[in-house]
């Protein structure tokens, strides 16, 4: 208030001065120092409102500003988190793979073993078949052989040929 009362009266003279010119129906002289009470006036009684009004749109903005930034710090937090829990996604997918590889090999040779066992089963039981078979095909001819010697009443045959015969057959 000061400022401007110093400054209307620094510019006062100035403008009285200034009118001194011939006789011109200008009135600028009372229109400055009106302007001049008018704007003082005015400054006044809207400083501190307009000061306060102010304050409050720099405090509003501020705090917006703070707002604004600790969402990005949350959201920078989050990124961060998801980063992490990425690292741990792919550490355990590389061990869970890793689990699986071996999982896979002892199952392989587990099934391998199984096979193996499966196959010599397969060749023991193929050969004792194959004694059983044979000793069945030797007992059904010495049987055929000996139905067929005995049936027939023209061939009188002793014991001993008979073991001969028989024994010839099998052979």
């Amino acid at each position: 208030m000061k400022k401007i009362l110093l400054l209307g009266l620094a510019l006062a003279p100035v403008a009285l001065l200034a009118s001194e010119g011939g006789e011109t129906d200008y009135d600028i002289v009372q229109r400055t120092v009106n302007f001049i009470i008018f704007a003082g006036i005015l400054w006044y009684l809207l400083a501190d409102k307009i000061k306060a009004l102010f304050a409050d749109r720099t405090a509003s903005i501020q705090a917006e500003l703070d707002k604004v930034e600790d969402t990005l710090k949350a959201s920078q937090d989050k990124v961060e988190d998801a980063a992490k829990k990425l690292e741990e996604a792919k550490t355990l997918a590389a061990e869970i793979v890793e689990g699986a590889k071996t999982d896979i090999d002892s199952v392989k040779q587990k099934v391998a073993e199984a096979v193996d066992v499966e196959i010599a089963n397969l060749n023991k039981g193929f050969d004792e078949r194959i004694k059983v078979e044979t000793s069945k095909a030797k007992r059904q001819i010495v049987s055929e052989i000996l139905d067929e010697l005995l049936s027939s009443d023209n061939v009188s045959l002793t014991q001993e040929e008979l073991a001969n015969i028989v024994l010839k057959k099998v052979a």
